[in-house]
């Protein structure tokens, strides 16, 4: 598994600071929630951050 980059890890972070109502266990939910959330226009980079934050909340990574 490789290793997150920081800016992946800040903005996880600040989403769950500021939202820890918009995330749960469920990457495909997590990915609609930063999507909304935050102006991020790279796909991969969403989907980077809505994994992260979805580890975080405790699911598991495929």
């Amino acid at each position: 598994m490789a290793i997150k980059p920081k800016y992946v890890k800040q903005l996880g972070n600040i989403l769950l600071e500021r939202y820890p109502q918009a995330f749960n266990t469920d990457f495909e939910t997590n990915k609609d929630s930063v999507d909304q959330l935050t102006t991020v226009e790279s796909k991969s980079v969403r989907n980077r951050i809505a994994g992260y934050i979805t580890r975080k909340k405790g699911g598991q990574a495929a």
